[in-house]
């Protein structure tokens, strides 16, 4: 892993994870070194925040690629210019939203996202905020016993309780899904993660995709995962981001969980979301 540039000027947001990067303009055509060192950042601080940025979709959509090929995503409809991108629009009438709950972004995929890239081009005038959470911080704060134990244990992730018939993605209207075969399907991850850049361990189970743990009974499955669940998103390993119109913010899908808030009734969201590809977890 590169070290960090001395001239990005990165600010933490909390002793768990996050920063602000000042000083940076996206939309422009970023040297190697100045890329390295925002990937670096990412890889350190989990969440990146960018303020006042004026991106068009496509300098979104070449700003995502320097981290690497862009996914389209298997149910929900993008762009129709642009099928990578993902428009989500919550309107003053929308009951459910896009992203609430706690989770990780595909990990019902063999191949989960590296990472995702969301803009805010509309925002409510109060509310809409965006939680993060550290999962190499949570693993962390296990006792040695209890990561000894979850070290090989492999969860089972599916799309089906979001992206099913009657999965909750579907009830909203920010977004436009489609039905698809892959969401009866069930994918193998291991309960700990090791980051492929960083090295270090991190929690890889959510509340939206992750169905039981394998060799273990009914009951077992259940209680660790709702132990684990309830352990992974602790005030103590997490940060907040608000969102102003210009602001983007980036964060390692293979070391974070998010929880998009509906704290806005009445009011409008617009957001643009790119994700990158990522690979096998190991």
């Amino acid at each position: 892993m590169p070290s960090l540039d001395t001239n990005l000027d990165v600010r933490p947001l909390t002793g768990a994870l996050g920063a602000t990067v000042h000083g940076v303009d996206l939309g422009s055509d970023l040297p190697d070194d100045m890329l390295a060192a925002i990937r670096a950042a990412l890889v350190e601080h989990e969440v990146l925040v960018f303020r006042e940025q004026e991106l068009s979709p496509e300098k979104q959509m070449a700003f995502g690629r320097r981290f690497g090929e862009l996914d389209t995503h298997p149910f929900v409809v993008g762009n129709a210019e642009h099928p990578e991108i993902i428009d989500v629009v919550t309107e003053p009438d929308d009951v459910v939203n896009f992203g609430g709950g706690w989770h990780t972004d595909v990990s019902f995929l063999e191949k989960p996202d590296l990472g995702s890239i969301l803009y805010a081009v509309d925002v409510p005038a109060s509310g809409g905020d965006t939680l993060f959470a550290s999962q190499t911080a949570a693993f962390s704060a296990l006792s040695e016993t209890m990561q000894q134990m979850l070290d090989g244990l492999v969860g089972i992730h599916s799309a089906g309780p979001q992206y099913g018939a009657a999965g909750l993605s579907t009830k909203t209207k920010s977004v436009e899904t489609r039905a698809s075969d892959l969401a009866s399907q069930i994918v193998a991850h291991p309960v700990v993660r090791t980051h492929p850049e960083s090295g270090k361990k991190a929690l890889y189970v959510n509340g939206a995709f992750t169905i039981s743990i394998i060799g273990l009974h009914g009951d077992e499955s259940s209680n660790l995962l709702r132990f684990l669940l309830n352990h992974a998103v602790k005030e103590i390993f997490t940060c907040r981001v608000h969102w102003e119109p210009g602001t983007l913010t980036m964060w390692d899908n293979r070391s974070v969980q998010h929880y998009a808030l509906f704290d806005y009734l009445g009011q409008r969201r617009h957001m643009r979301r790119v994700t990158v590809q990522g690979d096998v977890p190991q």
